[in-house]
């Protein structure tokens, strides 16, 4: 009898606790999720950049336009005021802003935590641990064979690794033929052995602005990229010294420079 109390004893305990903690589950709130829209806008310092036609000057007073304009934005997360953050799901988190096409300037975020977000980080380019992925499991956007990454040769077959940025242009102070200039700029710290990465991370902070993302409003944010700081950065860019930088130590250099071309405009909140 004692046997049999203290087993039942120990069922009706086990039951209380699964009925307590059924009651607690129910009661915690639900997190929803929402979507944040990121708009990314090429300029020439205040002038939309337009390809083919206008003509910008950069800090070192050459005159160039500009033919191709693309790069990788990647490893999203976003970070809310109390220093709390959500990572983009890796598999969701890989676009390539091309100015030939508005659309791909426009980064839908979906799944989002609902919340007041302050700002975010990202990187320009395709980290290593993707980078290195066998191509099956680089789909999308990342496709080497089809689509717009083939389609815009933003990947090197002889020194596997995708390109980061693809700048080219036009100017007089080119020494190149036809006097183009042509910046790719790609590394992402090498496979088997150590070298070139420029990989760059972005920070930014939304200031005063708050991206309220909520089941039924998705916040827009804006964000320009500012090409005439590719030539005026910590290193001092000229087309005429320069007018062709792949593969090569220098094109750390242009990287460090291009990583500060990026700032918020606004935040809307519908």
């Amino acid at each position: 009898m004692k046997r049999y109390f203290a087993i039942s004893s120990a069922f009706a305990f086990l039951a209380l606790a699964l009925f307590q903690l059924s009651c607690s589950n129910d009661n915690e709130p639900t997190v929803g999720t929402g979507s944040i829209v990121v708009n990314f806008s090429n300029m020439a310092g205040d002038a939309k950049v337009a390809l083919n036609s206008a003509t910008y000057t950069n800090a070192a007073g050459e005159d160039f336009t500009v033919s191709k304009l693309n790069y990788y934005i990647s490893n999203i997360k976003f970070t809310k005021a109390d220093g709390s953050t959500f990572t983009v799901p890796k598999d969701s988190s890989y676009f390539l802003v091309r100015e030939v096409d508005e659309a791909s300037q426009i980064l839908k975020i979906n799944n989002v935590p609902t919340g007041n977000y302050a700002g975010i980080e990202y990187v320009i380019g395709v980290d290593s641990l993707k980078s290195i992925e066998e191509p099956e499991n680089r789909k999308g956007i990342l496709d080497i064979y089809t689509g717009p990454t083939n389609e815009e040769a933003m990947y090197w077959n002889w020194n596997p690794g995708y390109i980061f940025l693809k700048f080219e242009g036009k100017s007089d102070s080119s020494t190149i033929a036809n006097g183009k200039y042509e910046y790719h700029i790609g590394g992402f710290g090498g496979r088997s052995g150590r070298t070139l990465n420029n990989i760059k991370t972005v920070k930014l902070s939304f200031g005063s602005q708050a991206a309220s993302v909520t089941t039924t409003a998705t916040p827009q944010v804006y964000i320009q990229a500012d090409i005439l700081k590719i030539f005026d950065g910590p290193t001092k860019l000229r087309i005429a010294e320069k007018p062709g930088v792949m593969f090569e130590p220098f094109s750390a250099n242009i990287a460090e420079n291009y990583a500060n071309m990026f700032s918020v405009k606004e935040v809307r909140n519908n």
